[in-house]
C-alpha cells in the first residue's frame, strides 16, 4: 500500500491528487491511498515516522529543514507545479485589474513561508511597494475564506478552487493570478525519505504521475474535476471545474516532471528578492533528478 499525503488539499495539486483519483495507481496494480496532513503534521516529521511514503510539499520546505540545522531531510524528486497557483479574490469583479489596485488595501494573505515569499515578489514586480499594503494574517486557509465572507479584507490569497466557490456564490470575484506574470519555478514538488528511491515502487510511481501530469494538463476539466470532485465536499461542481480550467490556463501542469537546477535556482531568487533567503542551499542537498 502506498501512502500519499498532502501538506495542503487543494485543486492546485490536481496531478499528485489524480494519481489515485482518476485511478492511475491503480491501473498499475498499486494499491494507494490519498489524504491530508492535520495541523502541525511537517512533512519530515511524517515521513521520519512512517506515516506517509510521498508527499506534497516544496524545496523551500527542505531550506527551512537546514536553516534548523536538519541534516537528513526528505529528497525533492519530482515537481507539481512550475508556477504559483494563489489567486487573489476581491469584493467585485475587475475586468480592469492593475496590481497598483492594491495599494491602500487589506490583503487575507497567506502567511505560509513560499506563499508569502512569492506575493512579496509580485507587488515588488508589479511596480507595488509591500509597504503600502497591509498582510493581514487570519491563520489557516479556511480561517482565511472565513474572515473574508464574515466582511473581513478587501482581498484574500488563496488556492483554488476555494476561491471560485467564492465566486460561484457571489461572495467574491477572482481579480488576478499570483503565478501569472511570474517565470516558472521549482514552486511545488514531492518528497520523500531518501531511501524510497530504492524501494520498488519508486520507478512505477514516477511513470504513474508523469502520466497524471499530462492528463491534468491536457484532458476536459469537466473530466478531471468529475474525478477528483468526491475530495471536495463543499465544492460546487462548476467552480470546481473552472479551478482546473483556470490552472491549465496558467500552464502550472506543463513540463517534464524533473525538478530543474534552473526553477530550483529561480525559486531561490524570488525568495531573496523577497527577502526571505537567509541561506543558498545547493540543488543537491535538497533535490535529485531522475
Amino acid at each position: 500500500m502506498l501512502r500519499l499525503m498532502a501538506t495542503r488539499h487543494s485543486a492546485f495539486y490536481t496531478p499528485f491528487l489524480c494519481t489515485v483519483a482518476a485511478g492511475f495507481l491503480q491501473r498499475e496494480g498499486i494499491e494507494a491511498t490519498y489524504s491530508a496532513a492535520g495541523p502541525g503534521d511537517h512533512y519530515r516529521k511524517v515521513l521520519q515516522e512512517g506515516r506517509a511514503d510521498v508527499m506534497q510539499s516544496a524545496v523551500s520546505a527542505g531550506w527551512r529543514d537546514l536553516d534548523r540545522g536538519e541534516d537528513d531531510i526528505p529528497l525533492h524528486f519530482a515537481q507539481i507545479n512550475s508556477r504559483d497557483g494563489f489567486l487573489l479574490a476581491g469584493r467585485q469583479p475587475e475586468p480592469g485589474f492593475l496590481w497598483t489596485n492594491l495599494e491602500g488595501t487589506i490583503i487575507l494573505a497567506d502567511h505560509g513561508a513560499q506563499p508569502l515569499a512569492m506575493l512579496l515578489y509580485s507587488l515588488q514586480r508589479h511596480g507595488v511597494d509591500p509597504a503600502t499594503v497591509r498582510l493581514l494574517d487570519a491563520g489557516t486557509p479556511d480561517r482565511m475564506e472565513a474572515a473574508f465572507r464574515s466582511g473581513a479584507g478587501d482581498y484574500v490569497h488563496l488556492q483554488a478552487p476555494a476561491p471560485h466557490q467564492l465566486q460561484h456564490e457571489a461572495e467574491g470575484s477572482v481579480v488576478a493570478a499570483v503565478g501569472a506574470d511570474l517565470p516558472t519555478c521549482a514552486f511545488s514538488s514531492i518528497a520523500a525519505r531518501r531511501d524510497f528511491v530504492n524501494r520498488p515502487e519508486f520507478q512505477p510511481f514516477l511513470r504513474v504521475f508523469a502520466a497524471a501530469r499530462q492528463w491534468a494538463a491536457t484532458a476536459p476539466p469537466p473530466e478531471i474535476a468529475e474525478a477528483e470532485a468526491p475530495y471536495f465536499p463543499g465544492i460546487e461542481f462548476p467552480a470546481l471545474v473552472n479551478a482546473i480550467a483556470g490552472y491549465q490556463k496558467l500552464a502550472t501542469w506543463s513540463g517534464g516532471i524533473g525538478i530543474s537546477q534552473e526553477d530550483y535556482e529561480q525559486s531561490q531568487r524570488i525568495f531573496e528578492t523577497a527577502g526571505r533567503l537567509p541561506v543558498r542551499y545547493s540543488y543537491e542537498r535538497v533535490c535529485r533528478h531522475f
